[in-house]
């Protein structure tokens, strides 16, 4: 039999066992018994604001208009429904539902299957839920585990995250772990090594260690201070990455910075700079600007606008320098052509084509033009074809040689 229990506003009660609904008036607060002090509800507890319980508390619902505060853990079987007003718990906290206008925080752990909060959620302990939607902010300074996070503001997460959906209209931070699909409008940042899936970013993304996953789209800038296997990077401004990157294609409108070594088994393409402290490698590299690195090598093709600088050279099979372009290191290639006004050391290549008014110090080639006003500083040895034209500065006569050291 149903036994319901009323406490007056402003009333305080001592309760061990409800068989039925406890309802509570404004400022009412209730004490539970034992050690430690609980409370047991079997059916709802209606709370109409400003309310305080001083125990460890359980019911099947919860359901205020105003502020509940809990001083112990709270167990809610079904759904907690807060109006026009915050929930504070001050153990842990787990329900199937819970649905609070203002604000929640929980002093220990969170285990929910659904939480939606129209303003923040701060919690600071471990966080285990399906689905959690807030209008404001999310915090959590343990593990947190989640289907799916959808926050209009800001998320912070202070331990490894578990997540496979993570939607923020603001600012993302956590510490590592494992995240399927991030998408931020504003900025993201890991301080620890992340496995994902895909990364859209609208502003800035920052990641630390050694990191894993398939597709990044930032439209800012993308720093990884660590090392980074991807299949494919889309940045609209810069991309540094303090160890080696991996990966099949890296798609760049402002710069990029590589410490270790940058390997990819697609295509480059880089609207201005490209500076990487080791190896470059990839089936086709296409750089607006600048290309630096210690050594260059293309399956098919290398087409720089400005300059290239290396120690061991460029190689590939096709290799095109544009106007006024400078080269600093050697090329070997199948086809290289200069282009006019351009300035290269030696070149290796079975064609080799230099266009008008460009400096070579040495050139090896099978088939060789040379247009107009060129100049070369060094040997010309050829093995097939040569075609000079007017007012190219040779330093020694060409040489047509049977082998060339390609």
């Amino acid at each position: 039999m149903n036994s319901n229990v009323s406490i007056p506003a402003h009333q305080t009660s001592t309760l061990d066992v409800v068989e039925g609904n406890l309802s509570l008036g404004e400022h009412a607060t209730v004490k539970g018994m034992g050690k430690p002090s609980s409370l047991k509800v079997s059916g709802t507890i209606y709370c109409e604001g400003d309310n305080i319980f001083e125990c460890n508390l359980s019911a099947r619902s919860l359901e205020a208009d105003g502020d509940v505060t809990v001083y112990g853990n709270l167990t809610v079987e079904n759904r907690v429904r807060v109006e026009d007003g915050r929930l504070e718990v001050y153990g842990s906290m787990s329900a199937k539902s819970v649905d609070i206008d203002e604000s929640l925080r929980v002093n220990e752990h969170l285990t929910v299957e659904e939480v939606d909060v129209g303003g923040s959620i701060k919690v600071e302990g471990n966080v285990k839920a399906k689905e959690i939607d807030v209008g404001g902010s999310f915090r959590s300074k343990g593990e947190t585990v989640a289907e799916k996070i959808d926050v209009g503001g800001s998320v912070s997460v202070e331990s490894k995250v578990d997540i496979i959906e993570l939607e923020v209209g603001g600012t993302a931070k956590v510490n590592g772990g494992k995240i399927r699909r991030i998408d931020v409008g504003g900025s993201f940042e890991s301080e620890n090594s992340l496995e994902f899936e895909k990364i859209d970013v609208g502003g800035t993304v920052r990641l630390s260690g050694d990191n894993k996953g398939l597709e990044i789209e930032v439209g800012g800038s993308l720093k990884v201070e660590g090392n980074l296997e991807f299949e494919e990077i889309e940045v609209g401004g810069k991309v540094e990455i303090s160890g080696s990157g991996k990966g099949q294609e890296m798609d760049v409108g402002g710069k990029v910075e590589v410490g270790g070594s940058l390997t990819l088994s697609e295509s480059l393409e880089v609207g201005g700079k490209v500076e990487v402290g080791r190896n470059i490698s990839a089936k086709n590299i296409e750089v607006g600007g600048v290309l630096d690195a210690y050594k260059v090598e293309a399956e098919n093709r290398v087409e720089v606008g400005g300059s290239i600088t290396t120690m061991e050279g460029v190689i590939a099979r096709f290799v095109e320098i544009g106007k006024r372009g400078k080269v600093r290191g050697l090329i070997r290639a199948e086809r290289v052509v200069i282009g006019k006004e351009a300035s290269v050391e030696n070149i290796y290549g079975k064609e080799v084509y230099l266009k008008n008014g460009a400096i070579a110090k040495s050139i090896y080639g099978e088939h060789v033009k040379i247009e107009p006003h060129c100049h070369i500083l060094g040997e010309l040895h050829y093995t097939n074809e040569l075609k000079i034209g007017e007012n190219v500065t040779l330093a020694k006569e060409p040489q047509k040689v049977n082998k060339i050291p390609f």
